[in-house]
């Protein structure tokens, strides 16, 4: 017998129609959001970001594939990772595809990593993915918008990132052995290699021939990217989770 709180249709469809009115608030609120995105300046984006792509070397405006709009993933792949982070995996397996939605609604996509071109490419495969992926490596690009942390940052406790600064590094000895088991077992790499990386997304127009930066979003801020988890956020029993239990696609018979 389930301990959870049982009842009839009847009981059930009036909590769900109670739920419904919250649920239309929510959504409505999540227009309102959407709305004052919209509205945000726009910055011009001055500096000369070069990247490595599919196609050969390409700027920033190349990356919008003649589409006045552009969405980048910010994803973690540092120059010394064996393979792409765990997490940006597993949202990359949620947008995989949808690509070519966006490019017929005037939107180009592409995931950014500072790894070289080649690393990215040979992981993709592995993946089975077909979106872009450009690589920005030697380029200041995801440090400027706020996905890679300097030596400078890391060392004085200050990396900025969601737009806050914060002190990433360990606090004792046995946090830092931990946390440095934990990036080996996933990228290779120990804690401040692995986490001088940060997950997000920015969004960019172009006009005129200039391009700018309309928004960007990190952490919690991406959680609407997690494809799995709006599923799991209308399963019985929820995210239902306690630390990180996912894995890169191919990897959870090991």
């Amino acid at each position: 017998m389930t301990a959870h709180k049982t009842g009839t249709r009847e009981e059930w469809l009036a909590a769900r129609l109670e739920l419904l009115d919250a649920e239309k608030e929510h959504t409505r609120r999540a227009d309102e959001l959407a709305r004052q995105r919209q509205e945000l300046p726009w910055v011009r984006v001055d500096k000369d970001y070069r990247f490595e792509s599919e196609e050969g070397p390409a700027s920033l405006a190349d990356l919008f594939r003649g589409r006045s709009q552009l969405i980048i993933y910010h994803f973690m792949f540092g120059p010394d990772y064996t393979a792409g982070c765990p997490s940006c995996s597993a949202i990359a397996d949620g947008f995989n595809g949808f690509e070519v939605h966006l490019a017929n609604h005037d939107v180009a996509f592409s995931a950014v990593s500072r790894a070289p071109f080649a690393k990215l490419d040979e992981y993709r495969k592995r993946m089975g993915w077909s979106f872009p992926w450009a690589s920005s490596h030697g380029s200041d690009f995801n440090f400027d918008f706020g996905a890679a942390h300097t030596k400078e940052e890391w060392d004085s406790g200050l990396a900025r990132y969601n737009f806050a600064e914060q002190d990433i590094r360990p606090t004792t000895a046995e946090q830092q052995s931990s946390l440095d088991d934990f990036a080996q077992s996933i990228v290779d790499t120990d804690w401040r290699t692995y986490r001088s990386e940060g997950p997000g997304m920015s969004a960019f127009a172009v006009q005129d021939g200039t391009v700018f930066h309309t928004y960007s979003a990190y952490s919690r801020g991406l959680d609407g990217l997690w494809g799995m988890y709006q599923w799991l956020d209308r399963a019985p029993r929820g995210r239902n989770e306690d630390g990180v239990w996912w894995r890169r696609h191919d990897e959870y018979d090991k």
